[in-house]
């Protein structure tokens, strides 16, 4: 491995699982902006605000300011002003598709009664942005899906089927976007980890030069690597375990855990 200053870390499964830190994440985030590293966290968690993500990171330990990047900040990206945008999802994809200057419609999960013809909001819509719904259940998938086969642009925020909970792998936005997708026989415009929508948003945050991506699933933070023309750090804090390698994209370190990726990267820094 080279030398970097530009660094991207994941959050879910990197600096906490659930509701809990990791131990050692925030002060190994510190670390890395105290040596002067251009840190810049991404995540395909598309349900909480950017502002609660920001929380999250201070009550793991890690000082400001912290720049965050979402999914659904992504999938914004790709609305245009005044677009009426059908949210299969909560407050991070509602706060992200409003500060794009697009309108929340409705949301997926709105317990309205369907029209016997349709759905009347479902039908005045432009774009279905889909991500994180706990709520998510056959209803909502009916109304994304007549929105989409009304002419609506399907908008995914990610494709990770799961994320890591202290009880075991959950539900991820993925699967909720799979099921939308099979309902409208649509193929959904991807914009999360790894994809171009959130390649540009990151790299609109930092400088030339080489750069690693932190995290704990090759299939999008691995990838996100390759499209940034970074390396990967693999952590197996998260959603991969040692029983999972090899892996492909092959990480040029793997670590347990944030904390020892830190260590792994200053011990190879220029004195």
């Amino acid at each position: 491995m080279t030398p970097v200053r530009s660094i991207v870390i994941d959050l879910d499964g990197v600096m906490w699982v659930g509701d809990d830190c990791i131990a050692g994440a925030g002060e190994g985030a510190n670390r890395l902006a105290a040596a002067g590293c251009d840190v810049v966290f991404a995540t395909n968690m598309s349900w909480l605000t950017v502002g609660e993500q920001q929380e999250r990171l201070a009550r793991c330990g890690v000082r400001p300011p912290t720049r965050v990047v979402t999914s659904a900040v992504a999938a914004a990206s790709l609305l245009a002003p005044g677009d009426r945008v059908m949210v299969c999802g909560g407050d991070g994809i509602a706060e992200a598709v409003e500060s794009a200057g697009a309108v929340v419609e409705c949301f997926a999960s709105d317990a309205s009664p369907p029209a016997a013809g349709g759905d009347p909001a479902g039908d005045a819509v432009d774009a279905v942005v889909v991500g994180m719904d706990p709520s998510f259940d056959y209803a909502a998938c009916r109304r994304a899906m007549r929105a989409v086969r009304a002419g609506a642009r399907l908008i995914g925020t990610n494709h990770d089927p799961t994320y890591p909970t202290p009880a075991g792998l959950e539900v991820g936005g993925g699967a909720i976007l799979a099921a939308v997708a099979a309902a409208a026989e649509a193929e959904p415009i991807m914009t999360g980890k790894p994809h171009g929508a959130i390649v540009s948003c990151v790299r609109a945050h930092l400088g030339p030069g080489a750069g690693i991506v932190i995290g704990d699933r090759p299939d999008s933070d691995g990838l996100l690597a390759e499209a940034l023309g970074f390396e990967f750090a693999l952590v197996l804090s998260g959603v991969t375990t040692p029983a999972d390698l090899p892996v492909q994209p092959e990480p040029a370190l793997v670590a347990e855990d944030l904390a020892a990726a830190v260590d792994a990267l200053l011990a190879q820094a220029p004195s």
